[in-house]
């Protein structure tokens, strides 16, 4: 029986990949998280109350803050580990502009830390560093980014997952490390943090309220994603895990093997407030704000291409369906919105 150890494990992205696994697989899951305001374990129980209590028994939590080593202690009660997939990491931007030396500690230093753990792991199959569209940068229109495009980060978040992610490369380089790095863009879904933009919508959509829609300067021109379900992140993770060994060679220098999860079309945030208005049979009332001022350190339009993964054989399903399965569920759910 395999053993996966996902970093983060109780953070909104990490507990979906905990229930897509037991769901298809036999792995044992140990997930190791410090839970703060980030990683909450009430989301492992919610999703794992309607598991059975065999496969409950295959998940392991395990206590600790990657911003200091993974000591003998640690790595005993983690045990035998055949994957190491890296989610956990500091995310809010908001945050990292006001706190940066915390991002750096928590997005560059706990990366290290887990690398030097995990290059001394006897069975380790492959490590996943669990990255974001944010290390390319603004994406001009008509402007999809490749995995091996170059860095332009543009806020403490970004910066700091673009250095965790040269570290795992180096990492592979160096002591020859089964490492892939993977690009996903914004992911939404059941149980996430309130104040992000979906649920947030969902909240201010069923009480009446006025939704803040980012635009351009002439404030006609939202801001746009590729928007992605975390089950559907989950399942592209699992689907890398299967693959054979994948080599690369970029340019003659570091072959690490790198992927963008790309959701299924890309939808600017007006179309998106609303299709879930739209779900909720009421009105949509909105307001279009200048991004730049309204949120500095911020970018309009993010863009990756996923045509890497779809040539593999892997696709996300369609966003217009999850999003409305993700309306029902948090109206039935309302506690996940609650700030």
């Amino acid at each position: 029986m395999k053993r996966a150890l996902i970093t983060g494990g109780a953070g909104f992205i990490a507990h979906h990949l905990v229930s897509q696994i037991l769901k298809n697989t036999d792995w044992e899951v140990v997930t190791l998280d410090r839970l703060d305001f980030s990683g909450n374990l009430n989301r492992l129980q919610d999703v794992l109350k309607d598991f059975s209590v065999e496969d409950r028994a295959r998940v392991k939590v395990v206590f600790h803050d990657l911003k200091a080593a993974v000591n003998p202690l640690i790595a005993s009660d983690i045990g035998r580990v055949d994957y190491v997939l890296h989610l956990a990491a500091g995310s809010h931007v908001d945050r990292s502009i006001e706190y940066p030396m915390e991002f750096v500690m928590d997005n560059v230093v706990a990366t290290g830390h887990i690398l030097d753990y995990a290059r001394g792991l006897d069975n380790l199959e492959r490590f996943v560093y669990f990255g974001t569209d944010e290390v390319f940068g603004p994406a001009p229109d008509g402007i999809l980014y490749g995995e091996n495009d170059r860095y332009n980060s543009t806020n403490p978040y970004s910066a700091t997952k673009a250095g965790g992610e040269e570290l795992a490369v180096a990492f592979q380089n160096t002591y020859k490390m089964p490492i892939y790095i993977t690009h996903t863009m914004n992911v939404f879904g059941q149980r996430q943090h309130p104040e992000k933009y979906i649920p947030m919508c969902i909240k201010r959509v069923r009480d009446g309220e006025t939704i803040t829609i980012h635009s351009d300067p002439t404030k006609k021109i939202p801001g746009s994603r590729h928007y992605i379900h975390a089950e559907d992140v989950a399942d592209a993770l699992l689907f890398l895990l299967d693959q054979p060994p994948i080599v690369e060679n970029n340019w003659g220098g570091a072959k690490c093997p790198k992927f963008n999860i790309v959701g299924a079309e890309e939808l600017n945030n007006l179309q998106l407030a609303q299709m879930i208005a739209d779900a909720q049979g009421k009105e949509l009332k909105y307001e279009m704000v200048d991004f730049h001022s309204a949120r500095p350190g911020h970018d309009l339009r993010y863009a990756l291409s996923g045509e890497k993964m779809k040539k593999m054989g892997w696709v996300p399903k369609d966003i217009r369906n999850r999003i409305r399965e993700v309306v029902e569920w948090t109206l039935a759910n309302e506690r996940w919105i609650k700030l």
